[in-house]
């Protein structure tokens, strides 16, 4: 595993990242995670990536070692942070690639930054989650306030690996729950409530960068149908859905996500 180091944000807030490779490498991606996970989720898909590219992930506000402040968070927060990430790193431009909720934070980074945003690599991902999301991510993230974040751990493990990945791959499936389980309830609450509120549509339309989508044909968080919205509303973005593979495909298929994001690169 590579070092843990931390950035500052512009209100203060420090962003703990890791990055992976040669920084210095002319290829860059940028990953961002998915909800109540840390940079480590992209730890197989960067193995996959290194030496051809440099890989920074983070652990979003919120989650890991960064910071926890209180809310409210935003998509467009987290974007910022990200971005300063960068700048700590000299990095003028990368491929910023997020899976689910890191998906939103990677279209709200391509909208606020088109500049620093080479391409974008979106995985089991949206850029918005329905009518009714605000209550629903209201309830789950209640949820784990009163009862706990344990009750949520059976719920989460059958949205987040396939039936056959989690009988044939117990360990892996443990290493995220372990994850999980170590998040800050205040700051999962708030998290829940920044997806909830999340709609990044209007500026769809308006990304000039090559983009990747990818989407498990299993997942039901974030389904193969918002994919296809995704795609039919980016100029530029290819869909790619994969047979067999749900919602944590970085960590069910990370060679999968790699190639993914290697399509990115090919068309730079």
């Amino acid at each position: 595993m590579t070092e843990q180091q931390f950035a500052t944000a512009q209100d203060g807030t420090r962003i703990a990242y890791r990055v992976w490779g040669d920084p210095e490498a002319a290829q860059r991606v940028a990953l961002v995670h998915a909800l109540a996970m840390t940079a480590d989720f992209w730890a197989e898909t960067a193995a996959h990536l290194v030496p051809d590219c440099a890989v920074l992930a983070i652990d979003c506000r919120g989650h890991g070692a960064s910071d926890k402040p209180a809310g409210p968070y935003t998509a467009g927060l987290f974007a910022q942070d990200l971005a300063s990430v960068l700048d700590a790193l000299g990095w003028d431009r990368a491929i910023v690639g997020g899976a689910s909720m890191g998906g939103c934070v990677a279209l709200a980074f391509a909208q606020q930054f088109p500049e620093r945003t080479a391409g974008l690599a979106l995985i089991d991902t949206t850029a918005w989650y329905g009518e009714g999301a605000d209550a629903a991510w209201e309830d789950r993230g209640q949820k784990a306030k009163v009862s706990g974040l344990a009750s949520l751990v059976d719920f989460q493990k059958t949205r987040w690996f396939g039936d056959a990945f989690r009988q044939q791959n117990p360990d892996k499936v443990e290493l995220p729950v372990g994850i999980f389980l170590n998040n800050d309830v205040d700051a999962y609450l708030e998290t829940c409530r920044m997806l909830g509120r999340c709609d990044l549509r209007a500026g769809l339309g308006a990304l000039a960068t090559p983009v990747e989508i990818m989407v498990g044909e299993e997942d039901y968080a974030t389904p193969v149908a918002m994919a296809q919205a995704l795609q039919a509303a980016i100029p530029q973005s290819r869909l790619t859905e994969l047979p067999g593979a749900r919602h944590f495909t970085p960590l069910e298929v990370p060679d999968k996500v790699a190639d993914t994001i290697r399509r990115v690169v090919a068309r730079l």
